[in-house]
């Protein structure tokens, strides 16, 4: 065994979703879901969404045609609440379905796997959390069909809600709710506004580049994370400008699936906390918009304890930075990500959504609560938290 090998710690990695990458692959719907019997529960965001409604009516075509029984949960709102979860929870256990097929973005398939959970256990989805009752064998098996290039939530074990009368963002980080099918056809995406596009895409970004810094990162995740990060800087800011380029949208598809992938094997770091406390606080804030709102501040924050990693990348947005010493690079990759989030539309602030400022302490407080800044390469302490949030209300 060469030197280099024997360098490489141990790892694992772990993936049970068949992955169906491709334009046209929406067809193959009703044969996925017909593995799983022939009861169906559709979940999607309602038809009066900007390009949903077509897609909608096609899916339901195809799973008819398939000869299943279709019945449509169009309740699925951004930032799903617990609320929304159990309505699509008792229409699955209402027409006793086999399977659960979330089609739209994260929020229409996080929906999916937590009405999966709910519909077969006793309680509800949020007694399912990662910290309680971990969910069973009884949970439905659920079929991702992603519309946007964001989340990730195809690969994941992950679903992630908010009890809205605590005004808590939390999450069902189990195995079991992985898709056991993932439909990704950039076809779908053409339709996606140019905001939402860059708030879901800038998501693809921080999900690969905080698996990159992950403590539990692994050089699988790492290629992957690398792969993603350089799709989503070559592909990004035009996509945002023309939603038909679809090599671009397929290109940022392949970007957030890779990158979810990473999350789903390594996680997230800093960001992502306080990115689920600010929509929890805040549900007008849209999961991209709450990292975009952090980032600037996180990434001057953490550059000096990862300098390598923070050069690596800050090479791939910058070429210019090639031979420049990685202290260096690190720290112009904080500037260089400003004005990546400056073109497409993304340097945002707190204020900008009316975030009340008196509010800030209980933020920084909420952003500590789940454990992901304790896997970033600088572990915040309580005052450099509130510092972030401070940092994040206002932006030039």
């Amino acid at each position: 065994m060469s030197q280099a090998l024997t360098k490489i710690s141990s790892f694992n990695y772990f993936q049970p979703t068949d992955i169906r990458f491709g334009c046209g692959r929406l067809c193959e719907a009703g044969e996925a879901a017909r593995r799983f019997g022939r009861r169906t529960l559709l979940v999607t965001c309602p038809a009066s969404y900007p390009g949903i409604a077509q897609m909608i009516d096609r899916i339901k075509g195809m799973l008819s045609d398939a000869g299943l029984d279709v019945r449509h949960f169009d309740g699925v709102i951004p930032n799903p609440t617990t609320e929304s979860v159990s309505a699509g929870a008792l229409m699955a256990r209402e027409h006793n379905a086999d399977v659960v097929i979330g089609m739209g973005g994260g929020s229409s398939m996080d929906t999916a796997k937590a009405i999966a959970v709910e519909a077969t256990h006793a309680g509800t989805a949020w007694d399912y959390l990662f910290f309680k009752t971990p969910p069973t064998e009884k949970t439905l098996p659920v079929i991702a069909v992603s519309t946007t290039s964001g989340t990730g939530s195809q690969v994941t074990q992950v679903a992630v809600m908010t009890e809205t009368a605590t005004r808590t963002k939390s999450a069902i980080y189990h195995p079991i709710i992985c898709p056991r099918v993932a439909i990704v056809d950039p076809e779908l995406m053409i339709s996606v506004p140019e905001h939402i596009t860059a708030a879901t895409g800038f998501d693809v970004f921080c999900h690969a580049f905080e698996s990159y810094l992950h403590s539990n990162a692994s050089p699988i995740t790492d290629t992957l994370a690398l792969e993603a990060i350089g799709l989503v800087f070559r592909n990004l800011p035009s996509v945002v400008r023309d939603g038909t380029d679809i090599g671009g949208r397929s290109a940022m598809a392949l970007a957030d699936t890779l990158a979810g992938l990473c999350i789903a094997n390594a996680g997230v770091t800093l960001p992502h906390g306080v990115g689920m406390a600010i929509s929890g606080m805040y549900p007008q804030i849209m999961h991209g918009e709450s990292l975009a709102i952090v980032y600037p501040s996180f990434m001057r924050f953490t550059w000096a304890s990862a300098p390598e990693k923070f050069a690596r990348v800050a090479r791939i947005l910058n070429p210019s930075l090639a031979q420049a010493p990685d202290d260096a690079a690190a720290m112009a990759f904080c500037d260089d990500l400003d004005s990546f989030l400056k073109s497409i539309g993304m340097r945002l602030g707190l204020a900008d959504f009316g975030a009340p400022e008196h509010e800030l302490d209980e933020l920084a407080r909420a952003g500590m609560v789940l454990p992901d800044y304790k896997s970033n390469p600088r572990i915040a302490t309580s005052d450099e938290m509130l510092s972030i949030i401070h940092e994040s209300y206002r932006r030039n």
